[in-house]
Formats: C-alpha cells, sequence, structure tokens
C-alpha cells in the first residue's frame, strides 16, 4: 500500500512540528478516549495483488445471481451494453471530471450532456430536457413539484399503476411539503380513471406508459381530467418503449420523466441510475437542476454552458425551484453514448425484439396449468405480469435451481397485502417477468420449461 499513501513519516513531523505536537496521539485528544480504538483496526496482513484478485473474484462467486439468465426487470434491466459505450464513456476525461462550473475547462463534458439532453428531448416529443437527476424516483417527485407549483394546487392524483417504489418516495417527498397524493386503482392492469372523478383541488396528475405491470394503457382520459381541472399531466414514461409506442408529448404530457438505466448503465446491484425530465417550453424556469445550453464565445466560436441552474445551491433559496444540487453526468453522458451509437433505428430495434421475445414468452409460460396472466387481455410490452398457483418468491427460488432469474415477486414491490394496484393474493402469487433483446428464444424456452417443472 506504500504507493497509496499520501503522507510520509518526514510529512507527518512536519505537520506535528508545525502545530507543536509531540505525536499523532496529541493531535486526537480532542477526541473522547471512549470513541477511539484501544487498539489497531485489526486487518489482515497485505497480500500480493493476484492473490486480491483470487479473492474477490471468489468472494463475487458466491453471489447466486450473477450466473442465472435475467428476466427480472421492474425498473432495472438486463440491457446489451455494447464495447464502444463502455470504451468511449470509460475514457478517464469524463469518469475523473468534476461538475463543469467552469465552461471553458469542460466543453467536452458540456457539449456531450447538451447532445443528451437533445436526444432526450427528441425520444420524448418535448422541447425542454435536462442534464438529468438521481434516478427515477426522484424525477418524479421533481415533476410533481413542479406542476404543484404551476397550477398552485397541492392535490396529486397518481395512478396506482406508477411504479410501487416510485409512489412509495413521491408519498415520502410529500409528508414535507403538504401535497395531497390519492392514488388511483387498477383494474384489469389499467388505471380506474373513474374512481376519482368527484376529486378537487387537483394540480397533478401522474399516469405510467407502459406502467410497472407492463401494460400499455389508454392515457386519454387522464388528458381529458387534466383538461378539465386545470391541472398538469406528468407521465412516468419508459425510454425504451418510447422509441416504437406513442411519445409521451403525444398524449399531451406537459411533463415526462423516466429511468435511464436501459441506455447504457448495467444492473450494478442497483446503481448509480440517472433520472430522465423533460417538460413544455413554458415550465422552462420552473427545471430542476441543470440546463446545458449551446451559445458563442467571445471570439464567435462554438461553446457550450449551464443556461440554467435555478437550485438553491446556486440561487436565493427562496427563489429556487429544487434543492436538487447535482446530476448523475456520467451516467448522462453514457445515455448520449448508447442512444447515439444505436441512432433511431437501431432503438426502434431493441425495442422491437423485447416487445416480440416478451409476447413469446407471455403466450408460451400462459399454456402452463397453473398460470394466468394477471392483467388479462391488456396489452404489454417488455413485461407481463403472471399469476402462478405457487406464491411467486416460491417459485423465483425454485428457477433459481434451474439457473433463471424468474422474475421479480410482485409482493416484494407492493407487500403481502398487496396495494391499490394488485390484492393480496395477485401480490402473493404475482409474478413480473421482462424480457429484454438479450434473451434469445432458447433461453425463453428454457425458462419456461423449468417454470412448468416448478410449478408440477
Amino acid at each position: 500500500m506504500p504507493d497509496y499513501l499520501p503522507h510520509t513519516h518526514e510529512d507527518i513531523a512536519d505537520m506535528l512540528g508545525f502545530l507543536g505536537l509531540g505525536s499523532l496521539d496529541e493531535l486526537f485528544d480532542a477526541v473522547p478516549a471512549a470513541l477511539r480504538l484501544a487498539s489497531g483496526l485489526g486487518l489482515p496482513e497485505g497480500l500480493p495483488e493476484p492473490d486480491v484478485l483470487g479473492r474477490a473474484a471468489g468472494r463475487g462467486a458466491a453471489n447466486g445471481a450473477a450466473g442465472l439468465v435475467c428476466f427480472a426487470g421492474a425498473g432495472a434491466y438486463d440491457h446489451e451494453v455494447p464495447p464502444v459505450v463502455r470504451a468511449l464513456a470509460g475514457r478517464s476525461e469524463f469518469v475523473t471530471a468534476y461538475t463543469p462550473y467552469q465552461p471553458e475547462v469542460a466543453q467536452g463534458g458540456l457539449q456531450a450532456i447538451f447532445e443528451f439532453q437533445t436526444m432526450l428531448s427528441r425520444l420524448f416529443g418535448l422541447p425542454i430536457a435536462n442534464a438529468s437527476l438521481y434516478d427515477g424516483a426522484s424525477a418524479l417527485v421533481e415533476a410533481v413539484n413542479l406542476g404543484v407549483g404551476v397550477t398552485k394546487r397541492g392535490g396529486v392524483l397518481v395512478s396506482a399503476g406508477v411504479h410501487p417504489q416510485w409512489r412509495a418516495v413521491l408519498r415520502t417527498f410529500a409528508a414535507g411539503t403538504g401535497h395531497r397524493i390519492m392514488e388511483v386503482p387498477l383494474r384489469e392492469g389499467v388505471t380506474d380513471w373513474s374512481a376519482v372523478e368527484k376529486e378537487s383541488g387537483i394540480g397533478v396528475i401522474v399516469a405510467a406508459y407502459p406502467n410497472y405491470l407492463g401494460c400499455l394503457e389508454d392515457l386519454g382520459p387522464a388528458r381529458r381530467m387534466c383538461d378539465e381541472r386545470g391541472a398538469l399531466l406528468a407521465l412516468a414514461a419508459d425510454p425504451v418503449a418510447a422509441a416504437i409506442v406513442r411519445s409521451p408529448a403525444n398524449w399531451g404530457a406537459d411533463v415526462a420523466v423516466g429511468e435511464g438505466q436501459p441506455f447504457g448503465t448495467p444492473l450494478s446491484f442497483g446503481g448509480p441510475y440517472l433520472g430522465l425530465f423533460c417538460c413544455a417550453a413554458d415550465h422552462v424556469r420552473r427545471l430542476p437542476g441543470r440546463l446545458v445550453g449551446e451559445t458563442l464565445d467571445a471570439d464567435g466560436r462554438l461553446a457550450y454552458v449551464t443556461t440554467l441552474r435555478a437550485r438553491e445551491q446556486d440561487i436565493r433559496r427562496e427563489k429556487a425551484t429544487s434543492n436538487v444540487c447535482t446530476n448523475q453526468t456520467l451516467m448522462a453522458l453514457t445515455a448520449a453514448v448508447q442512444l447515439g451509437w444505436l441512432g433511431t433505428s437501431g432503438l426502434a430495434e431493441v425495442a422491437t425484439r423485447c416487445a416480440r421475445g416478451a409476447r413469446y414468452c407471455r403466450d408460451a409460460m400462459v399454456g402452463i396449468d397453473g398460470v394466468e396472466p394477471l392483467s388479462g387481455a391488456t396489452p404489454t410490452l417488455r413485461e407481463f405480469a403472471l399469476h402462478l398457483r405457487l406464491p411467486a418468491e416460491l417459485a423465483i427460488e425454485r428457477l433459481a435451481e434451474e439457473g433463471y432469474l424468474g422474475g421479480v415477486a410482485l409482493d416484494a414491490l407492493v407487500g403481502e397485502g398487496g396495494d391499490g394496484s394488485l390484492g393480496a393474493d395477485a401480490a402473493r402469487h404475482g409474478l413480473l417477468v421482462a424480457v429484454t433483446e438479450r434473451r434469445t428464444r432458447d433461453e425463453i424456452d428454457g425458462l419456461v420449461a423449468a417454470l412448468d417443472k416448478v410449478l408440477r
């Protein structure tokens, strides 16, 4: 470790001499003895690098899920990350870059974020996209915050088709702001907007497309309710699906948010990911986080700057529209590389392969005795929910023994008692299966055969 320790014995002696101290123990006398270790850390002796790598590989192999064929989704998906994306996004200029407060030394990073914003704006169909947020859930919170700020009404209707964890984050946020969150139940996998027709004081209506069960809903009723109430429509959109289905703008969304993990970021045990955020031009002044813009420098050359930073770190607190203090620049840059590499037709092909694979898998699984579709005949895209004869958690454990990460148990998302999207029985026996472009027909057939075996 000597190469990684910044201070030599001489450095330490100089520091102590400058402070007039005789030892490091004197330096830490201000820390109460009860809080200090009486002995060393008990670390083992150092090992040669090959031995360390071997031990780390052994620890990694203990994670059984690493070797399973992945059909799990529920917000994080096993999409292909091309080598070119890893090579470009992993360059040291990007990985080690700091926040681009000084544009004169950050033109490369700023241009990459500008390109990211441009591609996201085209994908979602809305004119303004920011430089990304922490993740999809925090982006949803910011969308609701924007909508309540615009309408000056704190009532928020949220479809139960929005991801349960995103809804939980929104409820946590609302506990501090006083926003009144009302969840709209699902019926056959589709939001029952008629259940909240009489609700008043609504400033924002939140829907998902597709919803977390994978279902493609008609969002016309949600848009009409917004028009009747003068509310804003915030849409939690799947950015991969947006390549082949109606865009958020086409549905009339005022704000669109999403999770950008599918664009070049591996599963990575849950993060870091990135939040996508787009809005109508009328609301640009309430945009959370940062907006990178294109301009000309003093010599007339093309240049990039952070055009807008309406956050409390940069302006007076009472004028801030958000307390978001950063964005996921490296993940956003990775997404830009992935989107640029795929192009319009490439992303559409990815989405189409997902949809075809999911349809093939769903039809085959529904043919197994003891398996039924959980959302009836509602169309789905990359993901679908099934009702199994066995509890889903038990089926997942048995599928793992066959070499498959067979999906996500719905009670892990909504709780054993269910919620507005599912009843208790559907939650306990519900399995959410995702199929990405990485899954082959042989892998799908293998999963179907394994599930048939598990349910016998």
